[in-house]
């Protein structure tokens, strides 16, 4: 049956999509969806006892050409707008419920602002209960509903006249919902799994089940998800659509996930699953806002205001301030803001949300999410409003190497990602490409992932480090260098030590620096201390070309080659930097023309035999087990040799 639906999706050119209600209490939203599918959303006792949608009912609608859509029905009470939200967040076509013996009403109006605000463009008008006025009155009221549309952003959405009660028009709005729905897009976008959940309970003999609309990703049986914002871990042991079992449900569904090992007390309504540390939640995003003053009081939005923030099925408290101190926003207005909240959501770049006034409560705006983690300000550099433009201009790309730009040291996709609140593998994507591009520089550090700086950055830290040796050597002629870490602290305490020794490593590339263990100099000073240097390393060669390929203990040799340990480190140092010796461990190290020229007598063995054991092994390298075994474990690293049980091969 899935596999069928699935086919007929494609054939018809689109996925399955989520279709919500919307409109005043009392409009004939609950009634359309039992006439339009057969199914009551009302499902709670208390909602069929008073006659009126209180929370999220749902069902599933077979279009004409026999593709399904999920419907979420929305209460319309003023009291329950909190869940209209809730249930708005994720639809793609919205159908607007208008009942011809009322016509536009409160509610009307401040749904239509959530639909406007959260992106979705699709809409479709149901006039209901035309079996309660004549025909003259049908006539006017679909004219009122028409003009008023004309100032919304669902100017040209078809008016289709109905009766739930009588089955009249209803084969024409389905018609007309499917060519929405062959025309609207998924409002949600994103590869990694994400559900917001609106509804929560159990299932005897199965557990906790939460629902939800399937933001993006693909649902799994088995999947790993996270619960955010608590973060506590889990599976999912079973997955329905349209409540049939699958193995797989696309984005853009209405999905049942049952968890494993999860208590229905552990997950709540407004928590977010998500794949496994894909969103770090936060209490603190830039967006752009739009204040819209549902409630027509003509008063402007004065920054700081307390508000109701909603973002996916989640509704917190927090502090709304305007950017480039902006003192107040009048209504229609837009604006960069910094939202400040009270408790922690799981946001992504892109994400839409709504802002209601405190009390009374009612819709005052709300808009898009530019940045999932900025930095606590609001007075904007040109940069950084550079980088907000970017966003919301939806140039990924282009913000990407703006948040490079604008790092105080080299960052990782997954910092990058973090701070935007996107993906960590398009976010890699975009910033190699941009590496291609020579916007900015791809930079290694020891053990950490590939970071990312732009070149004059590079090269302003470059030359820092060498600002600081020379004034070390100036303070300190008859001293080498200084420490690494008193260099650090110096130029760059607040990056990780891994770090700066790569941009260490860059200085010594452009012979600005030279580092002798853990002490760094500059290459125009250093005095006498080369010659001593050398003197020693010529010792320390000596002696292990005297032990060949099998040489005394490094601490032993180094001993009594060299007087002074500081000098014999430094030499040997300086000897392996240059080649002249190979070091396999802190015990054993060879001078390397010899321990070269045995390498390639095995590389010879090798090729002639093609594979040998370490008792094969070690006549071509001409020394003992003891050494054989470390030796060819230093080659299979070096990619020399290629273990395979008890034997090697060349790689």
């Amino acid at each position: 049956m899935v596999d069928t639906r699935e086919r007929m999706a494609k054939e018809a050119g689109a996925p399955d999509l989520v279709l919500g209600t919307a409109g005043h209490i009392d409009h004939g939203k609950s009634s359309l969806v039992r006439a339009l599918t057969g199914v009551d959303p009302d499902r709670l006792e208390e909602e069929k006892r008073r006659g009126i949608t209180i929370t999220l009912g749902f069902a599933q609608l077979a279009l004409p050409d026999g593709r399904t859509v999920g419907v979420v029905d929305v209460p319309g009470h003023e009291k329950f707008v909190k869940h209209m939200i809730a249930g708005a967040t994720g639809i793609d076509v919205a159908l607007l419920v208008i009942a011809a013996d009322d016509g536009v009403m409160p509610q009307t109006v401040e749904h239509v602002a959530v639909l406007q605000t959260l992106g979705i463009t699709r809409c479709v008008v149901a006039l209901t209960k035309i079996d309660l006025v004549d025909d003259e009155w049908r006539a006017f009221m679909k004219g009122e509903v028409e003009a008023w549309l004309a100032n919304t952003a669902y100017a040209h959405a078809p008016v289709i006249e109905v009766s739930s009660k009588a089955g009249e028009g209803l084969d024409e709005l389905k018609r007309a919902l499917q060519a929405e729905c062959d025309k609207a897009e998924h409002v949600k976008h994103g590869s990694l799994l994400r559900l917001p959940v609106d509804r929560v309970f159990t299932i005897k003999g199965a557990g906790t089940v939460v629902t939800g609309t399937l933001w993006s990703g693909t649902a799994r049986p088995g999947d790993e998800i996270e619960i955010l914002p608590e973060g506590a871990r889990t599976r999912i042991r079973s997955v329905q659509m349209h409540n049939q079992p699958v193995e797989a449900a696309p984005a853009g569904n209405r999905v049942a996930f049952n968890l494993n090992n999860v208590k229905t007390d552990e997950v709540h309504v407004g928590d977010m699953l998500c794949a496994p540390a894909s969103i770090e939640p936060t209490d603190q995003i830039d967006v752009r806002l739009t204040y819209i003053d549902v409630a027509g009081t003509g008063k402007p939005l004065a920054t700081g205001a307390r508000m109701h923030v909603a973002h996916g099925t989640r509704e917190v408290l927090g502090r709304v301030l305007l950017c480039d101190k902006v003192p107040q926003l009048a209504p229609g207005g837009s604006v960069y803001a910094q939202i400040r909240l009270e408790e922690l959501i799981a946001a992504s770049y892109g994400d839409r949300f709504i802002v209601r006034t405190y009390s009374p409560v009612s819709v005052a705006g709300g808009g898009v999410i530019l940045l999932a983690h900025p930095r606590r300000r609001t007075t904007l550099s040109a940069p950084e409003h550079e980088l907000l433009d970017a966003l919301r201009e939806g140039d990924l790309p282009r913000a990407c190497e703006l948040s490079v730009q604008q790092a105080a040291r080299p960052v990782s996709a997954a910092d990058v990602a973090r701070m935007i609140g996107w993906e960590e593998p398009a976010v890699a994507r975009d910033l190699d490409a941009a590496v291609d591009s020579r916007a900015i520089e791809a930079f290694a550090a020891k053990g950490m992932p590939r970071l990312y700086w732009t070149k004059r950055q590079l090269q302003r830290s470059v030359s820092a480090i060498e600002k600081a040796l020379v004034a070390f050597h100036t303070a300190h002629p008859g001293e080498r260098g200084m420490g690494k870490a008193e260099l650090q602290a110096q130029v760059a305490a607040h990056m990780p030590a891994p770090v700066f020794d790569g941009l260490v490593d860059k200085a010594v590339a452009a012979d600005k620096a030279v580092v002798v263990g853990n002490t760094v100099g500059h290459p125009s000073f250093g005095g006498n201390t080369d010659e001593a240097e050398r003197v020693a390393g010529e010792a320390i060669l000596a002696a292990l070309a005297e032990g060949g390929m099998t040489p005394e203990a490094l601490p032993y040799l180094l001993s009594k080659a060299v007087d002074s340990p500081s000098l014999a480190s430094r030499a040997l140092a300086r000897l392996e930097k240059e080649g002249a010796v190979v070091r396999l461990n802190r015990e054993y190290a060879f001078d390397g023309a010899v321990f070269h020229a045995h390498v390639q007598a095995l590389r010879e063995w090798l090729t002639a035999h093609g594979s040998g054991t370490v008792a094969d092994l070690k006549e071509p390298l001409g020394t003992s087990r003891k050494f054989a075994v470390p030796i060819l474990e230093y080659l299979d690293a070096h990619g020399v040799t290629r273990r395979d049980g008890d034997s090697r091969t060349l790689q």
